[in-house]
């Protein structure tokens, strides 16, 4: 009975496998064939951006901005399309935007493909299984990206790891990715071994060992197909040492270049480090669960109880950063509610979705930059506080501590409440003769993160594949 079954089963699967490969093989062969028809142009390449959500103002955002400024004055007949996912908004609307919040020149002539699958990369679609279901689903917005403007040189920035096989083997792109940080990294398989509380290890997950251990299965099966994922692209350039370590790990191979993301230093360098509020402290990131805002208000609250009341009476925390959509926004209303509870909400300034002058005028008037974001992996925002005058006290751990700063001689890492509170009342003890020096040996450092470099780095590592 058993083999019968068995042999049933196996004729079936046969049959299956004989009609399904063909006419899959076929409508690749036709899929290919309509991709390099639309292909017309054979002397302009045809360069696609793919960065789902452009119309934001992070990081990542700058590094898109400048990359394209970079190629398309090197190379200006080539044609240039960004994929974004940003619904309601025109070509006109995102280029205003990105003058106004990074203080580029946006006059660059660039397309734009409005995807209308983004929403199957929203986190809130997944409450579980996220990473391998953001993964597949982004594989439809790269279907759909493919059709619509099908490149001969396919670049992402913002890491959608699972496009890259699709560009390559079936738009037959050479694939280009500037990598953040890795979808999954080997410090997350870390904290689910560990059984560790984390953003990416809940604590009810954490507590349990038969959870800690099928978590643990997910992570490696996933980060697998990661590695292969990743290995289809041509060239990998990644933004800083934490980011390179992990991806080698994980994706493996040669092909990885470290290329530190454009600061925009030059603006930030001309800052007077005079007239400063001794007692103000700023932060300057996206209000994300990750960045760890939670502990820089406790830290804040503690360092006040520090301070004489004539001290406390000046100080201030400004939190500046961008909301870029709801979720966004409740984290931000969960922070108002600390800062209530906590009974220093007169003291903490929520500054959003700030113009770059409005971020200026905070910079010139404050003398602390804060970061408390665990493993993040540069910081821009760290590099832009240093090169505008201000001693930063960042996390003990990722870009910052590999990367930016050198503890005692051009800045403080910190990692709990307390050591971030200590650091704090350290500063305003000092003597101000202590503190130029770290402001300067602070802005000589950030050099090396210039628009400048960043751009010159990018033409020599396309050069082949745009000439």
């Amino acid at each position: 009975m058993f083999y019968q079954l068995f042999s049933w089963c196996f004729h079936l699967l046969s049959i299956v496998l004989l009609t399904c490969i063909p006419v899959l093989f076929l409508t690749w062969l036709i899929s290919c064939g309509l991709l390099m028809a639309m292909k017309t142009n054979k002397n302009a390449k045809r360069i696609g951006i793919f960065h789902p959500y452009c119309n934001a103002g992070g990081g990542g955002e700058r590094v898109l901005w400048v990359l394209l400024k970079a190629l398309k004055t090197k190379y200006p007949n080539h044609q240039y399309v960004i994929y974004t996912g940003d619904q309601g908004v025109t070509k006109s609307d995102i280029l205003s935007k990105a003058a106004s919040t990074f203080n580029i020149d946006t006059d660059l002539d660039v397309d734009f493909v409005f995807l209308k699958t983004r929403h199957w990369v929203e986190k809130e679609k997944y409450p579980r299984f996220t990473l391998l279901l953001q993964s597949l689903g982004s594989m439809i917005m790269a279907v759909e990206a493919l059709f619509k403007f099908p490149p001969d040189i396919f670049i992402d920035t913002m890491g959608y790891s699972f496009s890259y096989p699709l560009f390559k083997y079936l738009g037959f792109c050479n694939v280009i990715t500037y990598t953040h940080f890795p979808t999954i990294s080997t410090d997350m398989l870390e904290n689910v071994a560990s059984r560790r509380e984390a953003v990416n290890n809940q604590g009810f997950i954490a507590r349990s060992q038969f959870l800690s251990n099928m978590k643990l299965i997910y992570y490696r099966f996933f980060a697998l197909i990661y590695g292969f994922m990743g290995r289809c692209a041509d060239i990998a350039l990644v933004n800083s040492t934490w980011t390179r370590n992990h991806i080698m790990k994980i994706w493996g191979g040669d092909r990885v270049h470290l290329v530190y993301p454009p600061c925009n230093i030059d603006v930030f360098l001309e800052l007077s480090s005079e007239s400063k509020n001794k007692y103000q402290v700023v932060s300057i990131s996206q209000f994300r669960p990750e960045k760890d805002h939670i502990k820089q208000i406790h830290s804040f609250a503690k360092f006040l109880d520090k301070l004489t009341p004539e001290e406390s009476s000046k100080a201030k925390l400004v939190l500046i950063g961008s909301c870029r959509d709801s979720r966004d926004e409740e984290q931000v209303d969960k922070l108002r509610e600390l800062c209530e509870s906590l009974d220093i909400h007169e003291k903490v300034n929520f500054a959003l979705n700030l113009s770059f002058v409005q971020l200026l005028d905070f910079l010139r008037t404050s003398n602390i930059g804060i970061h408390t974001m665990r493993e993040e992996h540069f910081g821009i925002g760290v590099v832009e506080l240093m090169a505008a005058g201000l001693i930063v006290v960042a996390h003990n751990s990722g870009g910052p501590k590999l990367d930016i700063i050198r503890p005692g001689e051009n800045g403080f890492l910190s990692e709990t409440v307390d050591e971030y509170a200590d650091s704090l009342l350290e500063i305003v003890r000092s003597d101000e003769n202590k503190l130029n020096v770290i402001r300067a040996n602070a802005r000589k450092h950030v050099m090396k993160f210039s628009e400048k470099n960043f751009s010159s780095e990018i033409i020599k590592i396309f050069a082949d594949y745009l000439k």
